[in-house]
C-alpha cells in the first residue's frame, strides 16, 4: 500500500462470524493493490468481522485519500446494499464533503464478471480435478 496514496479501494463485505470466510477477500485484496500499487486498497466489514466501513473509510481519509471508491463484494444489491451502506456513504460524505466517495456495483454488476463466471463453471465441468487452478494461483 502507498503510504502517499490518494485513491482508496474499499473491498466491502458482509463478513462471518468464521474468519476463515474472508480468506478469498484477503486474496483478492492482494490481488487489487498488486495491480494498482498507488493506491490504498482494504477490506471491510458490515457484520460479525473488523474492521468496519466507517473505521476504513476514515483511515482512508487520515491517510490523505481524497477519492475513495467503495466495492461491494456482494452477489446482488439486496437488503443490505439497498438499505444499510446508503445512510453510511451519505453520513461520510456529509462529514468529509472535500472527499470524492463512490459507491461501486455489486459485483455481480460488473462488467464482463457474469460472462467470466459462465465461462470458467463450464471449464470445470470439463476440466480434471488435476487441472483446475487452485485459489493461491496469481
Amino acid at each position: 500500500m502507498s503510504e502517499t496514496a490518494e485513491h482508496a479501494i474499499i473491498l466491502f463485505a458482509h463478513g462471518a462470524r468464521d474468519e476463515r470466510w474472508s480468506e478469498t477477500l484477503s486474496q483478492l485484496r492482494g490481488r487489487v493493490q498488486r495491480a494498482l500499487p498507488n493506491a490504498h486498497v482494504s477490506t471491510a466489514f458490515l457484520e460479525f468481522q473488523s474492521p468496519s466501513l466507517v473505521e476504513v473509510l476514515g483511515n482512508a481519509e487520515r491517510a490523505g485519500c481524497t477519492r475513495i471508491d467503495v466495492v461491494p463484494i456482494f452477489w446482488a444489491s439486496g437488503g443490505h446494499v439497498a438499505n444499510d451502506v446508503p445512510p453510511l456513504i451519505e453520513s461520510f460524505r456529509a462529514a468529509h464533503p472535500d472527499v470524492q466517495l463512490r459507491l461501486l456495483p455489486v459485483i455481480s454488476e460488473l462488467p464482463g464478471l457474469l460472462d467470466f463466471i459462465a465461462a470458467a463453471v463450464v471449464d470445470a465441468g470439463q476440466t480434471s480435478d488435476a487441472q483446475r487452478p487452485t485459489l493461491d494461483a496469481p
